[in-house]
């Protein structure tokens, strides 16, 4: 089995590659390609957690499994919600440079 330390220190990569995607990016579809990847660092360390606490107590806890899958489903409606703004900020502008979203603001 991969040592724990493993699993958290690629966890923290991806954060911070997530990070660095979104602080960087003025395109709308590498910001939320890199959200995603935030969420997924989420993921694999509450798997991580989930599979070495069961490996710990001796008993199968599936809460970080359960906890994945939520977060996985509203992964998707954010995706969902973000090509939706960025729809109309093509439509509005004809980019979708992300520093041209203050129409959103009152």
């Amino acid at each position: 089995m991969i040592p724990m330390i493993d699993w958290l220190i690629f966890a923290t990569l991806l954060l911070i590659v997530g990070a660095y995607g979104v602080l960087t990016s003025k395109n709308g579809i590498v910001v939320l390609m890199s959200i995603e990847i935030m969420l997924n660092a989420s993921n694999v360390s509450l798997v991580t957690f989930a599979a070495y606490s069961s490996e710990l107590h001796g008993f199968n806890d599936t809460m970080g499994q359960v906890i994945t899958l939520a977060s996985i489903t509203v992964a998707a409606a954010e995706v969902a919600v973000g090509l939706a703004i960025l729809l109309v900020l093509y439509k509005r502008y004809g980019t979708i440079d992300v520093t041209k979203m203050n129409f959103l603001r009152w």
